[in-house]
């Protein structure tokens, strides 16, 4: 008998502990969130001029990743070419 109870124990203590745990990951999803909707709210009331600078930097951004992506994959290429001879 002593075993069940201890059993019921643990596995409750187990489920209140995964409960906090999950409780502060909803925290941090709902903090950020709620970041995110107040960015992207002050970035509409951004001036034109501001908007498209902010947009040029983005694509800036964006096409020096794929260079880097780009870069990577050709030394991949040439690694396997080098290891089939």
């Amino acid at each position: 008998m002593g075993k069940i109870i201890s059993f019921f124990k643990k596995a409750f203590s187990d489920m209140k502990e995964d409960a906090k745990a999950q409780h502060e990951v909803d925290k941090a999803n709902l903090s950020a969130a709620k970041a995110e909707a107040r960015a992207t709210f002050e970035e509409a009331k951004m001036s034109p001029s501001a908007r498209r600078e902010k947009m040029n930097e983005e694509r800036a951004e964006a096409v020096a990743e794929a260079e880097a992506r780009r870069a990577a994959a050709e030394e991949r290429i040439e690694a396997a070419k080098s290891s089939r001879k």
